[in-house]
């Protein structure tokens, strides 16, 4: 079977992506199936976009997407290149995700993460390969082992550790909306950190190291001995044991010896020496007990929730201690799993925040998650313009933060802008919009609506009249139709080789707004009977488009349309495109800038308003009046706004000349 590499030369960047091998970029093969499809874009792309919908299109088009979710996208570029690129470095870093539209920056979010998975089950393949050795997972039996080397020996960093390239990720996401009206903000940060470290490796490792764990060392020279016995425990628990076998062996001799039997003193011995050492015991496991039951967590609420402590010299401090705590951990762990752990923190709707708490959570990434080696990646995802302003207006940064871009420029180490929605990506998200709606799955929807009347025909039949007959037969038959006009209004929506895509804005809200509203729009025209079999999909879903996109400007040409209506009867007026509607008016809609700024803001690029509605989509003085009907996402104050301007002006104009006329009179 011969192949051939796909290429999109309509869209930006790379002309031809593969799909990520190890090590690099290869690229995508494409099936002779795949050819024809493009060649049957090729030969649709001259036709008129209005005739281009159906059925057999529709089921190519299902096919393209499929294939097209094969291909790599910039997004997976990106989000390939900056896991890539976290895996070499070193920590902390904290990364500004930039970005102005959140649920796209969630998507990338779980991309990279995606990526950081592949790439350290990749990094553990080879380093596997290099030294036979697995990583040792804390379960079953190793969870004993765990608990043995807590209790008896203490970790040394070595050279064999420091060379080792195999990681893991720990993931923690962070909403600091969920924490958004607590004033302890930055608190929230710490406790999530904290409670997500207890679940991941258990609560009981954790609460040994809390009590006898010790930081590891660096190893002294070359060894290569990664663990050092800690003979302070040793001979501790030796005595200990001593003790306990001491006192059961002389219990023992005195109940069980004949000639001993009788005597009092060495029970009492016997039975004081076993006390000793289950009391010693009892105290040893008492703090482990105590951690147990109180978590860090809670240590660290109830420490934030006193008002007298939170005051001491020592809150921060005592703070600071909890967190080296739990750092040590992970830097234990990591020698006990032979391999690298670095503790992944997404921070998200931080910028839905108050500045106060912005800046609380900014200052525990400087200094109480700042030490250095510390396995911390922290992904800020946040909005710098909205970010920067609260920094500004904060009133704790006064003269610390009065310009907010360079504070912030001093927090990130590693920014990272997201870019600019790629076609390829627009179409991915359009298609995942599409795959929400039930309207899609045309062929089940009608082959039960096929059924439903069948049913109807062969069980109701008797019991209705001939008129209730017709009646249901005929809903049926429309709401198939107008299941059909959505399958190919979405079809028009997506399509490549049609303009309309190139409207619809980056933002995944914004897509799935124009989604959900296209099928009300549809429906409500193909219930009226005149239009039900005049309706153009790609002309409702660009209606919907343009609605969306510039709704204050539309509004503006619906007002002067009604304005002129009334006023004029002219017979072409309704041939009279509305591009040219809006030109002659649009000298009197720049004047009220200053009344309208705030409507004005609704609106898109104002070039591409243009285009859309001058060369891509001419609609007409009649085809806006039609549309108008069954607008469901314009909001009608909008147009009243309009009208009450332009009702000043007339008015004003008309006490101009009645002022004009008693002059001269």
């Amino acid at each position: 079977m011969q192949y051939t590499i796909l290429s999109f030369p309509e869209i930006q960047g790379p002309t031809c992506l593969g799909t990520l091998v190890e090590g690099g970029l290869a690229p995508v093969l494409m099936s002779p199936t795949d050819e024809e499809i493009t060649r049957l874009h090729h030969s649709e792309e001259n036709h008129d976009a209005r005739r281009i919908c159906s059925r057999e299109f529709d089921h190519i088009a299902h096919e393209e997407c499929h294939n097209r979710n094969d291909i790599l996208t910039e997004d997976d570029i990106y989000c390939c290149s900056l896991s890539k690129t976290l895996c070499h470095t070193s920590t902390p870093v904290t990364v500004g995700f930039y970005s102005p539209c959140g649920a796209r920056a969630h998507s990338l979010l779980d991309q990279i993460a995606g990526c950081m998975h592949k790439e350290s089950m990749r990094r553990e393949e080879n380093e596997f390969r290099k030294t036979h050795q697995r990583p040792r997972q804390p379960e079953g039996w190793n969870y004993f082992t765990l608990l043995w080397y807590l209790v008896f020996y203490e970790p040394v960093i070595t050279e064999v550790h420091l060379r080792r390239k195999n990681i893991e990720f720990i993931f923690v996401r962070f909403s600091a909306w969920q924490y958004a009206g607590s004033d302890k903000l930055w608190a929230g940060l710490v406790t999530t950190l904290c409670d997500h470290i207890r679940h991941h490796f258990g609560p009981l490792p954790l609460s040994f190291y809390q009590v006898v764990g010790k930081a590891p060392r660096y190893a002294s020279g070359f060894s290569q001995d990664e663990w050092r016995v800690k003979k302070k425990v040793c001979y501790g628990a030796g005595g200990l044991g001593v003790i306990l076998l001491a006192g059961a062996a002389l219990t023992a001799t005195a109940f069980l010896v004949p000639g001993i039997r009788d005597g009092s003193y060495l029970k009492i011995f016997g039975s004081i020496l076993t006390a000793v050492s289950g009391s010693g015991a009892i105290v040893a496991l008492a703090p482990v007990i105590k951690h147990l039951l109180v978590s860090q967590k809670k240590k660290i609420e109830s420490m934030t929730s006193d008002g007298k402590f939170t005051s001491h010299l020592g809150f921060m401090s005592a703070v600071k201690k909890e967190i080296e705590v739990l750092t040590h951990f992970v830097y234990y762990m990591e020698i006990f799993e032979r391999r690298r752990l670095r503790i992944v923190f997404e921070i998200t709707s931080l910028d839905m925040c108050y500045p106060e708490r912005v800046v609380g959570v900014l200052n525990v990434i400087n200094t109480l998650l700042s030490d250095t080696n510390a396995p911390f990646i922290f992904l800020l995802v946040v909005d710098p313009c909205v970010i920067v302003s609260c920094l500004e207006e904060a009133g704790t940064m006064k003269g610390m933060a009065d310009n907010g871009y360079l504070y912030l420029n001093r927090t990130v180490t590693l920014p990272f802008s997201i870019p600019e929605i790629s076609t390829r990506c627009k179409m991915r998200f359009l298609h995942e919009a599409f795959q929400t709606r039930e309207d899609l799955m045309y062929r089940i929807i009608t082959r039960n609506l096929e059924q439903g009347v069948r049913k109807t025909k062969g069980k109701e039949m008797a019991a209705l009249t001939d008129m209730e007959v017709s009646t249901e037969v005929d809903q049926h038959q429309i709401d198939a139709q107008a299941v059909q006009y959505i399958h190919e209004a979405f079809h028009c929506l997506h399509n490549e080789y049609d303009c309309l895509y190139k409207y619809i804005p980056n933002s995944i809200v914004q897509m799935r707004r124009i989604v959900n509203t296209i099928p009300i729009t549809l429906r409500l025209m193909t219930q009226q009977h005149l239009l039900r079999h005049n309706i153009c999909p790609r002309s409702v879903a660009g209606w919907v488009v343009l609605a969306n996109q510039w709704p204050c400007r539309l509004s503006w040409i619906l007002q002067c349309l009604q304005d002129k209506l009334q006023c004029k009867h002219e017979l072409d007026y309704s041939k009279e495109p509305m591009w040219n509607v809006f030109t002659e008016n649009c000298k009197e809609f720049f004047s009220k800038h200053k009344d309208i700024g705030k409507l004005l803001a609704l609106d898109g690029d104002p070039e591409l308003f243009e285009k859309f509605l001058s060369h891509d989509f001419p609609f007409t003085v009649e085809e806006g009046e039609q549309f108008l009907r069954y607008t469901v996402n314009l909001d009608h104050s909008i147009r009243c706004r309009m009208g009450q301007l332009r009702s000043l002006d007339s008015l004003e104009k008309y006490c101009s000349k009645k002022e004009e006329l008693a002059e001269k009179d």
